[in-house]
């Protein structure tokens, strides 16, 4: 951790909706003048789309069925773990980009699925900002999560996972469902011992809860919407949060546990809002201030 230069890590599941978290957290730095370095958890991934087929395919010739982007084997999570203590040290840090389409790749002259080269940050951000699979991945080799001063976690309910990585895939990766599900099967066991964890070393957890019927999340045709839904907030410390100012500005919101808020869908944001402005401000405000 880090008073001087601060890191912030959103960590979810692929399809969890950390894309839209990332988005609240860019309005707040745009608000409050925070300059952000921002690094997406892809451009860790060890391998690039062309590269990650063949050694799939090689795992599963050797009988590993369970081979994937949520396991460290297919991740550098040592040059993450490495960035993260760097940019805590010293303010930047090398990273680099995985290009998911032609349209980011076109500027770099690059093929869709590949990475840039590695680069050192450009100094002068005032935090940096990480949004991935493994912001609080902590194995026997390495503890990225100690080098974080603010961890939040995005875990809607394991069916409403499933349904927006269905939907997701489907629609804008033009997958099948029957591809999207030996995805989701393949996965299911780093799932559980690597990104699960991660949620109970979060200091914030938003998990958005349907109130329609999801029972069959491989059928569905629509994500069910934020109006449809309700979010547990849940917080590692409770004692430092306004409960009672969050639930005046939360219309219609309950405690369900002494650490524990519960807002309706449509509030998400407005929550969002409202808990991180403070918290981000507070490290901005322990920060050395700079000379003029």
């Amino acid at each position: 951790m880090s008073l001087k230069h601060p890191v912030v890590a959103i960590t979810g599941s692929s399809g969890a909706g950390t894309t839209s978290v990332t988005r609240t957290f860019q309005e707040i730095f745009r608000r409050e003048g925070i300059k952000a370095a921002i690094v997406e958890g892809d451009s860790f991934h060890r391998f690039d789309r062309d590269a990650m087929k063949l050694a799939m395919a090689e795992a599963e010739q050797n009988r590993d069925l369970h081979f994937s982007h949520f396991g460290p084997e297919a991740n550098l999570l040592e040059e993450l773990e490495t960035l993260f203590r760097d940019y805590g040290e010293t303010g930047v840090g090398l990273a680099r980009r995985y290009l998911h389409d032609e349209g980011e790749a076109k500027p770099y002259g690059q093929e869709a699925g590949t990475f840039t080269p590695w680069e050192e940050l450009d100094p002068g951000s005032d935090l940096l900002f990480y949004e991935g699979l493994h912001g609080a991945a902590v194995t026997d080799v390495v503890d990225v999560a100690k080098y974080t001063d603010l961890l939040v976690g995005v875990v809607p309910i394991i069916n409403l996972e499933w349904i927006q990585k269905v939907i997701r895939d489907k629609t804008e990766r033009g997958y099948s469902s029957e591809a999207v599900i030996d995805t989701i099967l393949r996965r299911m066991p780093d799932y559980v011992k690597f990104i699960c964890p991660q949620f109970s070393r979060t200091y914030v957890n938003f998990q958005r809860v349907p109130t329609v019927d999801t029972s069959n999340p491989f059928i569905a045709r629509t994500i069910p919407t934020a109006d449809e839904s309700f979010v547990v907030i849940r917080f590692a410390d409770p004692k430092v949060i306004d409960f009672p100012y969050l639930l005046s500005m939360l219309h219609d919101s309950f405690m369900s546990r002494p650490n524990c808020i519960v807002v309706p869908g449509g509030k998400m944001d407005l929550a969002m809002q409202l808990i991180f402005t403070p918290l981000i401000l507070r490290l901005m405000d322990k920060r050395p201030k700079r000379k003029a």
